[in-house]
């Protein structure tokens, strides 16, 4: 049974979500603001994380920033803000998706079923390319041989860079093979943003931006 951490200070809401997500088949710990959320984060292994922004003792983006330092674990934010700059911010700070207030509950179970399907199942392969190496079967990254933590979503986007060096990945590629489904449903930034985010963190030069057409995996990948 998947275990989801539910930091949300409305009391109702948060009844409201665990009773869903309960019914649905998920462990739900909720707590009501960032001190209790740290510690059941500390205490428990969590796959999931759905937190608010605007919370009793800070900022949601603070807390998810901090959990991001230290793990990959799956990252929903929910927000009462629909600007493009608080959904990018979110981004930005080791989110893996976001919901806008208000939302309806089976959208929500829904982002959670596609993100729990993203966990990778058993594989053996490990692919390297130059510096860079990601263990599918562990799904996880070393940079000159140093863990890189990564968030859910660079850490897919990697993958399909890696299994496709040398091939011009197009934005809506990328996002069927992230989210499942058209572009059209997802916010156009989050390719270009998280893309942003893991040359941060593997160098810049390791995908190239092809102009008008996609993405591409420069170096070679070997197994």
């Amino acid at each position: 049974m998947r275990r989801i951490l539910l930091l949300e200070d409305d009391i109702n809401l948060n009844r409201g979500i665990k009773l869903c997500l309960t019914k649905e088949g998920y462990e739900v710990m909720s707590c009501f603001d960032i001190a209790a959320a740290k510690a059941a984060f500390k205490a428990l292994e969590i796959d999931l994380i759905i937190s608010d922004i605007s919370l009793p003792d800070g900022s949601g983006l603070e807390f998810c920033q901090e959990i991001r330092r230290q793990s990959n674990v799956m990252i929903i934010m929910l927000t009462s803000y629909n600007q493009e700059y608080d959904i990018v911010a979110g981004y930005e700070h080791g989110a893996d998706d976001y919901v806008t207030k208000p939302f309806s509950l089976m959208v929500l179970v829904s982002k959670i079923n596609a993100l729990v399907k993203r966990i990778a199942e058993p594989n053996s392969d490990v692919l390297v390319s130059d510096d860079l190496s990601l263990s599918l079967s562990e799904m996880k990254v070393t940079l000159d041989n140093e863990p890189l933590p990564l968030s859910k979503t660079e850490l897919k986007i990697l993958t399909i860079f890696m299994k496709n060096p040398k091939q011009i990945l197009s934005s809506d590629q990328l996002l069927e093979h992230i989210w499942d489904v058209k572009g059209d449903y997802v916010d156009s930034n989050t390719v270009s943003v998280n893309i942003s985010r893991l040359r941060q963190k593997i160098g810049k030069e390791k995908i190239r931006t092809v102009r008008g057409v996609g993405y591409l995996w420069v170096d070679d990948v070997q197994k």
